[in-house]
This record gives C-alpha cells, structure tokens and sequence, in this order.
C-alpha cells in the first residue's frame, strides 16, 4: 500500500515497521549554521523561525542505535 507521510523524518521512521521504503525525501538546508525567520501574519514583520543546526547528541546516537537495530545492522557507511 502506498503512503506518503508530512513530518519530522525520525519520528516517522522510528514508527514504521521493517517494510521496504521507496524513497524519504528531506527538506535542506542542514546544518548551515543560519537563522531563518517567519513572517507574522500579513505583515513585514518577522520572528526568528529556528536556527539550522545539528550535532551529534544523545538524540542522534539513540536515532542510529535504533536504525541499527531495525536493520538488524545492515545499514550503508552514510548512516554511520
């Protein structure tokens, strides 16, 4: 059955059983050190949306624990 999913792409991972996946696709930047803002209303006005940044964490060292172990290990050096 196909499916599409719209979130955050280790949660959805985390709940998806040990069925094929096709194709993950991200939305980047990553990590580019950058703010980026959201406009308020229908204004000019802004706010700071989010920082783009990433390091590995206790988050990210659990999120590949947990692909580890639901690919019983046979995962791709771009994993790592």
């Amino acid at each position: 059955m196909n499916k599409l999913y719209f979130g955050d792409n280790l949660e959805i991972l985390r709940e998806l059983n040990n069925e094929r996946v096709h194709l993950i696709c991200t939305d980047p930047p990553f990590n580019s050190g950058r703010d980026y803002n959201a406009f308020i209303g229908d204004s000019l006005a802004q706010k700071k949306a989010f920082t783009d940044t990433w390091t590995w964490d206790t988050a990210a060292q659990d999120t590949r624990a947990d692909i580890a172990i639901k690919t019983k290990g046979d995962t791709t050096e771009s994993l790592l």
